[in-house]
């Protein structure tokens, strides 16, 4: 059977850069072994998978190497996804875990598409997974930002987040893959969230996803959305909405907007423009 891939750029600067995401929109869902494969073919960090099940569409994350219980990025690319085979509107997803919704809008700029997160919370991280994640990115603990405390934060999975000082420091991150994966693994968390605060309202972030076969996300927007919920339990002045960049060091610029509301595990919305990449669609 013939399944088409669509491969689209979320959280892009106009056209430009953006993280690569397969979607695949079907009347049912391939079996977990093709999903699988087909996810690996593609090659991406994420590829979506989406079935129309009555008034809700069924689904299903998968990373090169592993299901993936959410993905913000793929998510956004589901949703200008859907408004370019449908028609612009907000469209209710049923996740493993959670339902959420995704909003799918084509204007005159390009595609724009906002996710709502399911809910969040945060912890602060213990000392000993802290030391770990220093040591294995090559980071001291004089590089941390001290108004924001390492913490983990959840919003459809565990980031664990670190606000790092200084952009230079930032832009210096590396790691080893396989001892990266080993961590996350052990830890259970989906991607390691570095920040850097260039103001109280704009962040940059580099987010290692080892767990999943992928050094590094050009645009994570789970993370985004788990920054936001982190941000509101600490009582960071937010203002009610942030812009994340990130992917800038890879090459590939991403802007991420997230919109945080006062109540306590709340969802966070979280959005951008994404487009249709040219290499389009797969016949398989």
């Amino acid at each position: 059977m013939a399944i088409d891939v669509q491969r689209y750029a979320a959280f892009s600067i106009g056209n430009h850069g953006g993280n690569p995401a397969g979607v695949v929109i079907g009347a049912v869902l391939p079996p977990v072994e093709s999903m699988q494969a087909i996810a690996a073919d593609v090659g991406y960090s994420e590829t979506v998978f989406a079935a129309s099940q009555g008034n809700e569409f069924r689904v299903r994350y998968y990373s090169p190497e592993a299901a993936v219980q959410f993905c913000g990025h793929a998510t956004l690319a589901l949703g200008a996804a859907l408004a370019d085979r449908y028609e612009d509107g907000i469209f209710q997803l049923a996740l493993n875990n959670a339902h959420i919704t995704v909003e799918g809008r084509r204007t005159a700029e390009g595609a724009w598409a906002a996710l709502q997160s399911p809910p969040t919370s945060s912890r602060p991280a213990s000392s000993e997974i802290v030391a770990t994640a220093l040591d294995l990115f090559s980071y001291v603990g004089d590089d941390l930002d001290p108004r924001l405390s390492p913490a983990v934060a959840h919003a459809g999975l565990d980031h664990l987040v670190i606000a790092l000082k200084d952009r230079a420091a930032l832009k210096a991150m590396h790691y080893d893959l396989g001892a990266g994966r080993e961590f996350m693994r052990r830890e259970g968390i989906g991607t390691v969230s570095f920040i850097y605060a260039e103001t109280l309202t704009v962040f940059h972030a580099r987010n290692p996803f080892a767990i999943g076969g992928v050094y590094e996300d050009p645009a994570t927007g789970a993370a985004a959305a788990a920054l936001g919920g982190l941000l509101r339990d600490v009582r960071w002045p937010h203002g009610g909405r942030i812009k994340i960049y990130q992917g800038e060091d890879m090459g590939q610029p991403c802007e991420l907007v997230a919109d945080i509301t006062d109540v306590a595990g709340e969802s966070i919305r979280v959005s951008g423009m994404a487009y249709p990449m040219l290499d389009q669609r797969d016949g398989r």
